[in-house]
């Protein structure tokens, strides 16, 4: 459809946890975290009407490192020690017609919290206990992704679920 654009919002990004001494069976002993990353609707709304699947290139030391997530929750839970970047290909639903959209994602296990002055004795402190077992690190992004001209069979797909038209590209005409 000429001069048209959609978009939808989706978030992505990870969340991390520090193990305790309670270990998934299968995680090696040098991991430390347990962290899960994932593509979304921001309000945890289902987007598998428009996304088909998101593939998540993990480092290469992880067994089977490209995972392909195919249903929904588009979500994956591993642990380790690290931090690294992750490929993420997000691919449509076939009426779309559209190319694989291909970012990167930086893995984050720790808070990184600014340290604060402590006004007793100078030394600097953190201003929340990031040592707490249950304290979880999350690298959460917003975006967009805006369909441009998109089919009219896809538009139908788009517009069977709420979210966002884009005004028209065209220009006013003059006389």
């Amino acid at each position: 459809i000429k001069t048209l654009s959609v978009s939808r919002p989706i978030i992505y990004g990870n969340t991390a946890k520090k193990m305790g001494s309670v270990k998934p069976p299968n995680a090696p002993a040098e991991h430390t975290h347990l962290w899960t990353i994932f593509v979304r609707g921001p309000q945890n709304e289902d987007i598998s009407y428009f996304i088909k699947k998101v593939v998540f290139k993990l480092h290469d030391t992880y067994p089977n490192p490209v995972r392909s997530i195919e249903a929904p929750p588009f979500e994956l839970t591993e642990t380790g020690w690290g931090e690294f970047d992750i490929n993420i290909k997000v691919y449509f639903v076939e009426e779309a017609n559209e190319k694989v959209l291909n970012f990167y994602h930086r893995l984050r296990l720790h808070p990184y919290a600014n340290p604060v002055p402590n006004s007793d004795n100078g030394n600097e402190q953190n201003t929340t206990d990031h040592n707490s077992k249950d304290a979880e690190v999350s690298s959460v992004y917003f975006d967009e992704i805006v369909f441009n001209e998109p089919n009219e069979e896809f538009f139908k797909i788009l517009m069977s679920r709420p979210g966002n038209l884009l005004p028209s590209l065209e220009r006013p005409h003059r006389d």
